[in-house]
């Protein structure tokens, strides 16, 4: 099991910081661990302290974990459905159709999201939207 781990501040800048701390990874990895992040700063606010971890599997077991820790344990994430014209709203939703399950663990200062996703790089015909 591999385990990348980042502690930092919720911020526009940190999105493409993270994503390059993560390019060794696939497409959905990057892109979910964004949204997870952007999610913190959209809905908690900018220069919120975060921890993100990467958690790999395996191969047998073929699967990546993202987690996102904020120390906000009251809100929670909303599954929405933005219209053609919406800017925003679809963080989440892009989360839900790239990751096999996602969910949100809750403590009593904190709460962390979190989206397992199936390690696909090996696989024929694997692409950015699965295996």
């Amino acid at each position: 099991m591999t385990l990348l781990e980042f502690e930092l501040l919720a911020t526009p800048k940190a999105a493409p910081d993270l994503r390059h701390h993560l390019r060794d990874h696939g497409f959905d990895v990057r892109l979910c661990a964004t949204e997870l992040l952007t999610n913190v700063i959209d809905h908690l606010g900018e220069g919120t302290p975060v921890t993100v971890r990467v958690i790999g599997t395996a191969a047998s077991e073929g699967r990546t974990r993202i987690e996102v820790t904020d120390p906000e344990p009251r809100v929670s994430p909303v599954l929405m459905s933005a219209t053609e014209t919406e800017e925003s709203g679809r963080g989440l939703a892009l989360v839900d159709a790239l990751a096999e399950r996602w969910g949100v663990e809750r403590g009593p200062d904190r709460k962390t999201v979190w989206c397992e996703l199936r390690d696909c790089s090996g696989e024929r015909g694997a692409d950015v939207t699965g295996c």
